[in-house]
């Protein structure tokens, strides 16, 4: 049996933005759901890295989550202050004070995106673009594997580098032990499926989300489940639509993760990010996961 978490990040911003449930309130009502873990949005109210500046905070920020019962799966960076196309020094100044939060707190993982949307700045190529964000991606990898960190890397219609083909050329450009790619099924539904802001011409795999899948053989480090409506939140990022609202079929893609793309991480975790209700439908997102690794991992 695998594991199963949540994100915090779905209760702290979008439709929570304004009225963010705070972390002790999420953190109550994972564990009494019987989750094995959260992972922690680096986004305020919940952990910022300035909101806890000393070592104490920290220390008791990481117990309370322990306390609960709850392993931390991953810390999401909120590094946007400097992009890293434009200084990647600078880049690399933000993310040493995340790298630092995650080393005082000791969570081990750390998830990424590409910085940058899926439009090309002014000044410079696509070719650049690319090159830009590997390079950051392999200095962060780099950096976090002195301290014994794993980097994952979240693709998706939002940011720049979402075409399956696009996706495979980071992982293997990126060519670090512990980098690998974080795969979420709604994504994957719409960058593989629905072409979604790609870049140019539309890359649409005849075999859909199982043949984008198969791409990624041994390249998955962790996995988001959650469905899709084949629709767009805000015209930028894939709905996280609750499971039975939306198309997935997890009968088909489950199977497929375990034994086609050969995914042997400990979790599956549940992403309910910009879902208007994430808090209440939270416990029946639960339930869903667990028949299935009732029905596919025990």
């Amino acid at each position: 049996m695998k594991k199963v978490s949540i994100g915090s990040w779905a209760y702290c911003f979008g439709p929570y933005q304004n009225n963010p449930v705070p972390l002790d309130e999420v953190l109550e009502k994972v564990a009494r759901l019987g989750f094995d873990g959260i992972s922690v949005g680096g986004f305020r109210p919940h952990a910022y890295y300035e909101d806890y500046p000393t070592l104490a905070d920290r220390k008791k920020l990481a117990k309370k989550i322990k306390d609960c019962g709850l392993e931390v799966v991953c810390y999401t960076a909120n590094i946007y202050q400097v992009s890293p196309l434009a200084d990647l020094s600078e880049f690399m100044k933000y993310f040493e004070k995340t790298k630092q939060m995650m080393v005082d707190c000791g969570f081990r993982t750390i998830r990424f995106d590409s910085i940058i949307p899926p439009i090309v700045p002014e000044g410079m190529t696509f070719e650049q673009c690319k090159a830009g964000i590997i390079s950051f991606l392999k200095s962060v990898s780099q950096a976090s594997a002195k301290e014994g960190i794993d980097v994952v890397w979240e693709f998706e219609p939002g940011f720049m580098l979402n075409k399956p083909s696009e996706v495979v050329e980071v992982y293997q450009s990126v060519a670090e032990k512990n980098f690998s790619l974080m795969f979420d099924t709604c994504h994957a539904q719409m960058c593989a499926v629905n072409g979604s802001r790609h870049l140019g011409k539309p890359e649409i795999l005849k075999g859909g989300i199982i043949e984008f899948i198969e791409m990624v053989k041994d390249m998955i480090g962790l996995v988001h489940l959650i469905d899709s409506d084949n629709t767009l939140h805000g015209d930028e990022t894939s709905t996280h639509a609750p499971f039975g609202q939306g198309v997935l079929n997890f009968d088909e893609i489950i199977p497929a993760l375990l034994h086609k793309a050969n995914y042997k991480g400990d979790w599956w975790e549940i992403d309910l990010c910009f879902w208007p209700d994430a808090w209440n439908v939270t416990d029946v997102c639960k339930k869903f996961v667990d028949e299935l690794n009732t029905k596919y991992c025990a």
